[in-house]
């Protein structure tokens, strides 16, 4: 996960109706996540050669009030998943923007414990990378710490029509963090996101880090109007 402090404005045309911004010690993130999904099921059913795969994502977050409740979310700008069936169910089911390049990952555990993960995804001739070398330990998270803001958004929002917002939730347990001692990015930011995330994904981020995964559900969404 690399995290990339923003001007809010930047965010605005693509922030869904009835949220707001979410900050962290006040400012705006957005965040370059990779991982991957293993044993993938869709309503519960298991599709061959389409259970485990690779994700990578460029989002913002955000928060919705529902009642006395505030719910923090996340927006995703676009998606990039190695098959095109995926990009279908998930664009068709969640409203998302998802999009198919060719993918590939690797992941080895080094000398002393430490791990090297990366992600591939080719864009044209070429092939964007990140990549991370952590530290040997995960570590629980730090209660009001950035890696708690970026990995503790429960809702995801995708703007619709008018006013209009797609409004689904995401479980899973409180995940650990790896601390990152070496990381490398090469994106074609402005070829995938536009020209102002172009420039933001060329310069260096404000933090990077790993998370443990774990499993996850995705709940059918619901339309907020």
């Amino acid at each position: 996960m690399a995290n990339y402090a923003v001007e809010p404005s930047i965010l605005l045309p693509f922030l869904p109706a009835h949220t707001e911004l979410d900050f962290w010690n006040g400012q705006c993130y957005i965040s370059l996540v990779g991982f991957m999904f293993l044993n993938t099921r869709v309503l519960g059913i298991s599709i061959p050669f389409h259970r485990n795969f690779e994700e990578v994502n460029l989002r913002f977050y955000v928060r919705c009030k529902d009642g006395d409740e505030w719910k923090r979310g996340v927006v995703f700008i676009k998606e990039i998943v190695p098959k095109w069936a995926i990009s279908l169910v998930a664009n068709t089911f969640y409203g998302e923007k998802y999009i198919a390049l060719p993918m590939r990952n690797e992941m080895e555990i080094q000398a002393g414990g430490s791990l090297s993960v990366g992600y591939g995804w080719k864009l044209g001739a070429d092939w964007d990378e990140l990549k991370v070398e952590t530290l040997p330990h995960s570590a629980e998270l730090t209660p009001g710490s950035e890696e708690e803001f970026i990995t503790q958004h429960y809702w995801g929002y995708t703007k619709s029509k008018g006013d209009r917002t797609s409004e689904y939730q995401v479980e899973h347990p409180s995940w650990k963090v790896y601390q990152v001692k070496d990381y490398y990015i090469n994106v074609s930011g402005e070829r995938l996101y536009g020209k102002e995330f172009g420039e933001i994904l060329k310069g260096k981020p404000d933090s990077v880090f790993m998370a443990e995964g774990s499993e996850i559900l995705v709940r059918k969404g619901k339309m907020i109007r």
